[in-house]
C-alpha cells in the first residue's frame, strides 16, 4: 500500500462512510460531516492480492434488472467491495435542483457488489470465476477457470486521470533526459558568489574591520 493511501486512511473521521467518490473531495465531505454518527456497514475483507476486478474489465451482471447484461467496469470502490459498471444498474435522480429551479433529471449508475458480476471469459464471452496465477516467467496473471485462457489486468489509470503507458509528451512537456540531466554543479560559493562570477563582476570594496567582544 502506498504512503499516501495510508495516510488518507489515517486522516479519515471514526464511522466514515466511503462512497463512489474519494475520501478526499468535497462531495465525500458533505455527505460526512464532522461529528456525525453513521450506522456502521460491514465489509466482506478482501485483500488486496486476491482483488480480481479492475477499472477497464468487462463483467457482466449475475443478479437483478440488469442480469445477462454485460459491460465495462469504470469504478472500482474496494473498501465497500463495489463496482460501477457502465450504463447498468442505473437509476434516475434530479441535479441542481433549487426553489425556482425544477433541476434536470439524469441517469446515475448505482454500484453492485462484487457477488452480483462475474469476469466475462474473452474465449466465449460467457462469464467465468478467475484465478491468480504464475507464468513460466514468473508474471502473476488472471487465468479463466472455464478455458484456461490469461484475462490480461487493464492498464489502471492515475489518480488525475492519465494512463501512463498511453501519455504522448506534448510540445510544452518536459522530456525525461531533460528533467534528468545534470544542470547544477555543487561549490563551496554562497549564492551571491556565484551571481557574480556567472556575470563577470569584480568585488572592490574592502569590508571594515568588525569586533565582536
Amino acid at each position: 500500500m502506498r504512503l499516501s493511501a495510508v495516510l488518507a486512511a489515517a486522516r479519515l473521521p471514526p464511522g466514515y462512510r466511503h462512497g463512489t467518490w474519494p475520501p478526499d473531495t468535497a462531495a465525500a465531505q458533505r455527505r460526512n460531516p464532522p461529528g456525525q454518527r453513521r450506522r456502521r456497514v460491514v465489509v466482506e475483507p478482501i485483500g488486496s492480492e486476491e482483488w480480481k476486478v479492475f477499472q477497464g474489465d468487462t463483467v457482466q451482471v449475475l443478479s437483478g434488472k440488469d442480469a445477462g447484461k454485460q459491460a465495462m467496469v469504470t469504478q472500482v470502490v474496494r473498501a465497500r467491495n463495489w463496482v460501477v459498471v457502465e450504463g447498468l444498474n442505473t437509476h434516475y435522480r434530479y441535479i441542481n435542483r433549487t426553489a425556482k429551479y425544477a433541476g434536470t433529471y439524469i441517469a446515475s449508475e448505482a454500484p453492485l457488489l462484487l457477488s452480483q458480476i462475474a469476469l466475462v471469459d474473452p474465449e466465449d464471452r460467457k462469464p467465468t470465476e478467475v484465478q491468480w496465477r504464475y507464468t513460466e516467467e514468473g508474471e502473476r496473471v488472471r487465468v479463466s477457470l472455464r478455458s484456461g485462457r490469461i484475462i490480461p489486468v487493464p492498464l489502471q489509470p492515475r489518480r488525475d486521470g492519465i494512463v501512463p503507458e498511453q501519455w504522448i509528451d506534448g510540445p510544452k512537456d518536459t522530456s525525461v533526459e531533460d528533467a534528468m540531466k545534470k544542470t547544477y554543479v555543487p561549490s563551496l560559493k554562497t549564492f551571491e558568489e556565484e551571481i557574480m562570477d556567472a556575470m563577470d563582476i569584480v568585488e572592490t570594496r574592502k569590508a571594515k574591520k568588525s569586533y565582536w567582544y
